[in-house]
């Protein structure tokens, strides 16, 4: 083996660097698709306590959307532990915000006036005894990073059901924050990239 015995670890550390630059404009890629093609729907957010202090100055976002009435699940839960997600359809409701009109652990068809959304995968435990009135989910949209010093104008907005969020919903469901805003005035708007 003749050859500069230095090139192949040069070598080795471009291909490194190469295959990290793709992943990274694969994970800004994907976030800015759903922000450009997505279905834009606005979230009425409800309050929630506390907020943790040591991961960053972040606010801790929660949705009525977030908490599915047992009536509105359709095929019924599954019966035995499983990893599980849930497909929630959300129609315009007569206030302007979006609400669940249907969920179900499989799929659900499309149908207009309604988006499809997809909760994050989760672990369900079946509790055959009781079944529950309502299922909990988050859909990856729960946690908003802004500017140091100025979550708490949001958390007060937000502890005053002031603060609205539009998320826009990807064709097959993922969501990704659009626009956040108070009292319907626009405070943070989401660039693609």
């Amino acid at each position: 083996m003749s050859g500069n015995p230095t090139l192949r670890p040069l070598i080795a550390a471009i291909v490194v660097a190469l295959l990290q630059t793709a992943f990274l404009g694969y994970m800004i890629e994907s976030r800015a698709s759903i922000l450009r093609n997505g279905v834009d729907v606005v979230l009425k957010t409800v309050p929630v306590d506390p907020r943790d202090l040591l991961r960053g100055d972040y606010v801790i976002l929660a949705y009525d959307i977030s908490s599915i009435p047992a009536e509105k699940i359709t095929g019924g839960f599954p019966t035995e532990a499983t990893d599980a997600q849930v497909s929630v359809r959300l129609e315009k409701q007569l206030d302007g915000f979006w609400g669940v009109s249907q969920a179900s652990f499989g799929p659900l068809a499309p149908k207009d006036g309604s988006v499809i959304a997809r909760s994050a995968p989760f672990y369900f435990y079946p509790t055959p005894d009781s079944p529950p009135s309502s299922l909990n989910v988050e859909y990856g949209i729960e946690r908003y990073y802004v500017p140091e010093g100025e979550g708490r104008v949001l958390e007060e907005a937000r502890n005053a059901s002031a603060l609205a969020v539009t998320a826009s919903v990807s064709g097959d469901g993922r969501m990704q924050v659009r626009l956040i805003s108070i009292d319907g005035r626009p405070l943070y708007e989401e660039p693609l990239y």
